[in-house]
């Protein structure tokens, strides 16, 4: 022990950041299909440089990306052609905007004002472990019921 502090030991630390890197993999391919559904429901299609602008990304990126979520069959697409989700796509899509939306419910429950509380939730939602999105989401449902 170093100035009050104690480490956990080895294996338990690896593990946790084991599941902060698994996070971070998972984290860009579920704001994609995200947004390609959004964007499909939105306007029709979901294009390759309507996502670069909305990430704020390059086209050259945006499309690395696309490639990566062909490869792991969430997306097709031809070139020159709209982005369209697979149905395995299309799950991920709606089980992340569920977590999103209960992420930003929870915030907002504990005070933090709607529009802070969206900006905050991006990442957030990607970060949490099923037990504490659950503990969320009873938190909120306890506290709408209190009213």
């Amino acid at each position: 022990m170093t100035g009050g502090r104690r480490l956990h030991d080895a294996e338990r630390q690896a593990a946790m950041f084991e599941r902060t890197r698994e996070a971070r993999r998972t984290e860009i391919a579920e704001d994609y299909v995200e947004l390609i559904d959004d964007l499909i429901t939105v306007n029709g299609e979901a294009r390759l440089v309507d996502l670069a602008e909305r990430f704020g990304v390059s086209h050259v990126t945006a499309n690395r990306i696309i490639a990566r979520l062909r490869r792991d069959g969430l997306v097709t697409s031809r070139p020159y052609r709209s982005i369209f989700l697979t149905e395995e796509g299309r799950t991920l899509a709606a089980r992340s905007r569920v977590r999103h939306q209960i992420v930003i419910d929870f915030l907002k429950a504990i005070g933090v004002s709607e529009a802070q509380a969206v900006i905050d939730s991006e990442g957030l939602e990607h970060h949490v472990s099923e037990e504490t999105l659950a503990a969320f989401e009873r938190f909120t449902r306890e506290r709408d019921r209190g009213r």
